[in-house]
């Protein structure tokens, strides 16, 4: 089968996704922020869940390093920082957008749900490297509905 990187792109893209923002202090305590969209959960016992980071990403080495970060559900009012922090060069965190967490990651304010983690493992895969988090705490919030990201937009819940 023959097909380049736009296709699997398009084709990966009709798999709808909610859209987390995953957050980090640096080394030198600095909050960032980076919009994602490839989390999952993997495991309840132990509590696992991973996302994906792109190798040639602006913030790799900030990110690849961490041992605290925390991946925040984004509902679907906070799109406008779904962009903010989806592009390169715009991951310092508005002190407004968060709070500090428990665990050692800032959380996002009023996001869905917010799981703190830390560093269980990481794999290099392709383009990628896999971060596999174990969560040390969490944070609900009792209603709203998801930020959706479908065929390269938001989409909503009907």
């Amino acid at each position: 089968m023959n097909f380049d990187g736009r296709q699997l792109r398009n084709a990966m893209g009709r798999f709808a996704t909610g859209v987390c923002l995953i957050t980090i202090y640096t080394d030198d305590r600095r909050p960032l922020a980076l919009t994602a969209n490839s989390f999952s959960s993997v495991s309840l016992d132990p509590p696992l869940v991973l996302w994906n980071l792109q190798n040639n990403s602006d913030v790799y080495a900030d990110y690849a390093s961490q041992r605290a970060f925390a991946i925040n559900v984004l509902a679907d009012e906070q799109q406008a920082m779904s962009n903010q922090y989806a592009r390169k060069g715009q991951h310092e965190l508005d002190p407004a957008h968060f709070r500090e967490g428990s665990c050692g990651a800032p959380v996002i304010r009023n996001a869905l749900v917010s799981l703190e983690c830390e560093l269980h493992a990481t794999y290099e895969a392709g383009d990628h490297l896999i971060i596999l988090g174990r969560i040390r705490n969490m944070h609900e919030r009792p209603h709203g509905k998801p930020l959706l990201f479908y065929a390269g937009g938001y989409g909503e819940l009907r």
